[in-house]
């Protein structure tokens, strides 16, 4: 598994930089690695009961097998590029078998990722365009053969290999990597320990603390799930200890971690698909987006500020929390690539891969820099496995 994650940074990062290749090939290339690591990654069944499935201590050969399979599978659109070319209307029995494999491949990773809901509502549009035609009233359609829909979804740039995963291939998969290794050097806690310091000793500090820690690390993850969980654990306990109830703590924290999906520079997949499919830049996604984002954060301070007045709170004292000035001293390196991104992306107007293939790199210096004027060649060697993890 490490090797295949680093595997996969590393061409990530080659095609971003020098290494030039075909877009079918990278977007092939990339879900390979991805469907391969969702199968090595996440059990087949996560309950007790079905421990001789997925057991926790070793990996199954069938696990390593799907793998492998459904990697081939993914390859596919590569290894016989020419030929599916050629046969365009009229596949081979091998393409139906390799196009059928990976859409069922595809179904059962998204299962095992984010549950069945996902496989369900897209195996059900599979199943209406089979049979349509037998649907009742305004349901009624022409129904589309099981070859035409393998082939669009499988086989073409139409479906699985659209615009949803060239996006994730050449832009989305860089800005992750940027986030990752960022929270990785210490990223995440400085900006958590940051908003402490700046909104601790406010009426209700802990949960205003816990709305900007979020908003800080949202524009570094990009992902609400990744935010609730990096924040949360420092946050949820820190309100319930000042007094907020379980329950409304547990909100605050969702709420404003929600909400750092919307926070540029780094947002969610669905800003790069908006500047993808819409045509325009990704600055301009960016630009409309603060806005919105910053009203929400004004929002839920004002709604944290009521909270902590109903509730009679008190503010943590000042000695209990870490001194703004040295807090922010402590980690302004962290800063450096955040802002060199967000000056390639908004004032040079550099393509969103670049700016993060450049944002990585800078991380990547400053970290080793600051590790070597902390601690010497000792702190090095402590920053290269963080940078290899």
């Amino acid at each position: 598994v490490t090797g295949l994650a680093a595997s996969w940074s590393v061409f990530q990062l080659l095609i971003a930089g020098a290494w030039s290749l075909n877009a079918e090939v990278v977007r092939s290339v990339h879900l390979a690695f991805a469907i391969s690591l969702v199968y090595l990654c996440f059990p087949m069944f996560r309950k007790e009961r079905f421990k001789r499935l997925s057991p926790r201590d070793r990996l199954p050969w069938w696990d390593l097998l799907f793998a492998t399979v459904a990697a081939i599978c993914a390859l596919y659109l590569v290894i016989d590029r020419q030929g599916l070319a050629e046969r365009i209307g009229d596949p081979l029995f091998r393409d139906m078998v390799a196009g059928g494999l990976l859409l069922l491949f595809l179904l059962e990773a998204a299962r095992r990722a984010v549950g069945p809901a996902l496989p369900c509502v897209a195996g059900f549009f599979i199943f209406y365009s089979m049979f349509s035609e037998s649907f009742p009233g305004v349901m009624a359609t022409a129904a589309t053969p099981l070859s035409r829909i393998i082939e669009t979804l499988s086989l073409s740039t139409q479906g699985i290999f659209g615009v949803p995963l060239e996006v994730s291939a050449n832009t989305v998969f860089l800005f992750v990597l940027f986030g990752a290794l960022l929270e990785k050097a210490g990223g995440g806690k400085y900006f958590i320990d940051l908003a402490f310091s700046l909104l601790g000793g406010f009426r209700g500090g802990p949960a205003k603390a816990s709305v900007l820690a979020s908003g800080l690390t949202g524009m570094i993850s990009g992902s609400s799930i990744a935010n609730t969980v990096t924040t949360g654990t420092f946050t949820i306990p820190l309100m319930k200890r000042a007094g907020y109830p379980a329950v409304k703590a547990g909100a605050i924290e969702v709420a404003a971690s929600t909400n750092g999906q919307l926070m540029p520079p780094i947002m969610g997949a669905a800003a790069f698909i908006i500047a993808e499919t819409c045509n325009i830049p990704y600055a301009a996604v960016v630009k409309a987006a603060f806005l919105p984002a910053a009203i929400s954060y004004l929002a839920l301070l004002y709604i944290t500020h009521l909270e902590a007045l109903k509730l009679n709170l008190e503010p943590i004292p000042r000695s209990e929390l870490p001194p703004f000035r040295k807090t922010f001293l402590k980690g302004i390196h962290f800063l450096i690539p955040l802002v060199i991104l967000m000056y390639l992306l908004i004032i040079e107007r550099r393509s969103p891969r670049y700016a993060a293939l450049m944002g990585i790199l800078v991380l990547i210096a400053v970290t080793c820099i600051h590790a070597f004027f902390s601690e010497g060649r000792k702190g090095i060697r402590k920053a290269l496995p963080i940078i290899g993890n």
